[in-house]
């Protein structure tokens, strides 16, 4: 009854949501959710000055287990290694997830073998599906005809986009070999081209703005 009664408080949370924010997801099983420190504050300054959000500027840090997700309408992972929810945390992300709640998976190289078994444990019923690049989010702001744009070479494989669909609406998002995050670092990390940094925060601002708008 207790855990049936806390369901249904966080569906009628989520859906009164209506602040544009975005946390990052500190998860557990040793990856290094913490990467890429300066991508969130640089994506939400950027979407702030160019499409007309107004994201906090520092992300909040939340736990896949925790009530304070439900707190966020955008929720942001990334790392290189090993991922593990337990199964009360993927339960708490599914709820989450079908409540009206959107996870961004980038993967920062490494932790692709480890993410696709935690996602179906949200989602044991349903598969990743490839997004075609005529998608609306390749679209919805900044023009990406050719899709999901390539940052950074890892392993020499096209960038390529995932989601896992609700009654038709994008709930989570997993980019591969593409790794946004990277470019949405502090210029000095990498050392990326302006001209590559400026697609990543691009399509970032697409994603941002598909998410709040849709």
């Amino acid at each position: 009854m207790r855990k049936t009664l806390f369901t249904i408080l966080c569906f009628a949370f989520i859906g009164s949501i209506s602040a544009q924010e975005i946390a990052l997801l500190q998860y557990g099983g040793g990856g290094d959710w913490y990467a890429n420190p300066t991508s969130l504050p640089n994506l939400t300054k950027f979407c702030n000055e160019h499409i007309n959000t107004a994201i906090k500027a520092k992300p909040a840090t939340v736990t896949p287990g925790s009530v304070d997700i439900f707190d966020y309408p955008f929720v942001y992972m990334t790392g290189h290694g090993n991922v593990f929810f337990s199964s009360e945390e993927a339960e708490n992300l599914r709820n989450y997830l079908m409540s009206g709640g959107f996870l961004h998976i980038d993967d920062n190289y490494g932790m692709d073998e480890y993410i696709r078994k935690e996602i179906v444990k949200i989602f044991p019923n349903k598969e990743l599906k490839e997004l075609p690049a005529n998608y609306p989010m390749f679209s919805y702001f900044y023009k990406f005809p050719q899709g999901m744009p390539k940052i950074h070479e890892h392993d020499g494989g096209p960038p390529l986009s995932f989601g896992i669909f609700v009654d038709d609406r994008l709930v989570l998002l997993y980019t591969f070999e593409t790794d946004l995050g990277d470019g949405w670092e502090n210029p000095e990390v990498h050392n990326d081209p302006q001209e590559v940094r400026l697609k990543a925060l691009q399509m970032g601002a697409n994603i941002v703005k598909y998410v709040f708008e849709n």
